[in-house]
């Protein structure tokens, strides 16, 4: 199976994600919460946290650096591993 080439990424996306981290010594995760929080808030994307997962929306590479930035800040905090579930939605915004 080959790539496409001249395909480029979708310009928007509306994603939903969960980072979860594991290996903790409590079953809270609210002071992580908490840092991903800030961080969403310093990216001046569109975003709200649910009860289950948090909700960004943007430009296509600035959600998935904010994601990855997400992971380094749980590791940041002593956490060795982090999973993170993702749905992601496109359209043609055009």
């Amino acid at each position: 199976m080959t790539a496409q080439t001249g395909s480029a990424m979708p310009a928007h996306c509306v994603v939903d994600f969960c980072v979860i981290p594991i290996g903790t010594a409590s079953p809270s995760t609210s002071s992580y919460i908490v840092r991903i929080e800030q961080l969403l808030r310093q990216s001046g994307l569109s975003f709200t946290v649910n009860d289950s997962s948090t909700s960004i929306r943007g430009q296509w590479v600035e959600v998935m650096n904010i994601i990855g930035q997400a992971h380094s800040l749980i590791h940041d905090a002593g956490v060795q591993k982090v999973h993170t579930d993702v749905r992601i939605e496109t359209r043609d915004w055009a």
